[in-house]
């Protein structure tokens, strides 16, 4: 096995780690105490050609891979994981779906922009009825000429309320066409700005404040049959495909975040005197800090293995769960430790672990609850 990163992924990290240095960990505690969403940010991210490295040339990307773009977005996640979030949503999860799935004139009309960063994507799959149980989707789509007429409400969609979002790709159930057929649910492309395509309140969340989180109402919503995305019947199943990848890249924003915590607090507790001594001294921190720093490593590779695996066109399905899962659970024990050694200072908003340990458990619930997870793997060992 070969561990060493290629040029291409290792100039993907330096460039990445730079502009989070110089840009996005500097603005990242005003961004979310004022909740406005980095627009020039994300122009910046598209210059460098961070929304399209997987993808080939030919449809607006870098020709790279996914090793590299979960690299870039656990970087990103080290200074802000709401635009490791972003780049999850929109690379991921909805680019993807077009790439894979896809038509011709499909990729063209809305790959390449999402590809050049020049618009963001949205991914509706969650419902008030329809959470870990994705599949009990209450949308529906029914066809009606050339046109197909949504009706229904999708719920905690990441990205929608940014102004470069271009669409929402969803999941919709039809109705049987023959008798004897039963209901699908099928894939559809709805941009925004589509008449019966509203948006509805901009969620109150407890961290991720410049996140764009929206309900989304579709009432009599009429988009072409054009729009239909992917094989009849599939589009459930093409959904879970591209959420595999989705798991991958919570795993790389748990280690960006995890990551933030280990260099926040080595900082602090080489700084902090007690007892006449800096706290790193002290067994009780030092250890803490040991397994930060293991859980760390072990995390990093578990998300490098399963999009190495993607890469080479292999199974991953289990390994993508095993690092969601371990990367989630971890980060979480990671961002508390670091709040632990902060003591007092922790809880006050200047410092930034305040910030980690309210974005830490968020990761435990998106693209798959940690319970899901367990389901996955359990699963696959049967």
């Amino acid at each position: 096995m070969n561990f060493h990163l290629t040029d291409e992924q290792q100039m993907i990290r330096n460039m990445t780690r730079k502009f989070v240095d110089d840009v996005v960990a500097p603005r990242a505690e005003e961004l979310e105490k004022k909740g406005e969403y980095p627009y020039d940010i994300m122009r910046q991210m598209a210059d460098l050609g961070m929304m399209g490295i997987p993808f080939s040339q030919e449809y607006g990307g870098s020709g790279g891979d996914w090793v590299g773009m979960h690299i870039c977005i656990e970087e990103m996640s080290r200074g802000d994981t709401t635009l490791g979030g972003l780049l999850d949503v929109t690379t991921s999860v909805v680019a993807q779906e077009l790439y894979v799935f896809g038509t011709e004139a499909q990729q063209r009309k809305w790959l390449i922009p999402m590809a050049r960063g020049k618009t963001i994507g949205a991914f509706g799959l969650t419902e008030p009825g329809a959470g870990s149980d994705a599949g009990a989707t209450k949308t529906s789509a029914v066809r009606d000429g050339n046109s197909w007429i949504i009706n229904g409400t999708k719920q905690f969609i990441t990205n929608i309320g940014l102004d470069n979002a271009s669409l929402v790709i969803i999941t919709a159930r039809t109705k049987a066409q023959k008798p004897g057929e039963k209901e699908q649910i099928n894939t559809f492309i709805v941009p925004k700005g589509t008449p019966g395509f509203t948006l509805g309140k901009r969620y109150d969340k407890m961290a991720w404040q410049h996140s764009a989180t929206h309900e989304c109402i579709f009432e009599d919503c009429r988009i072409p049959v054009s729009n239909f995305l992917g094989k009849e019947g599939r589009g459930f199943a093409q959904h879970l495909a591209v959420l595999e990848t989705g798991r991958i890249s919570v795993a790389a924003i748990a280690v960006g975040l995890m990551q933030a915590c280990l260099e926040t607090s080595l900082k602090y507790a080489k700084e902090r005197v007690q007892f006449n001594q800096p706290i790193i001294n002290f067994q009780a921190i030092s250890f803490k800090l040991a397994d930060m720093a293991m859980a760390i490593e072990l995390a990093r590779n578990m998300y490098l293995k399963a999009a190495w695996l993607k890469d080479n066109r292999l199974p991953h399905t289990l390994e993508a769960a095993y690092a969601k899962l371990y990367a989630s659970e971890m980060c979480e024990k990671v961002a508390s430790d670091a709040y632990q050694i902060h003591g007092g200072y922790g809880f006050m908003n200047e410092y930034a672990v305040s910030r980690y340990y309210r974005h830490a458990k968020i990761l435990q619930i998106v693209e798959g609850t940690s319970e899901i997870q367990r389901l996955v793997i359990s699963r696959n060992l049967r």
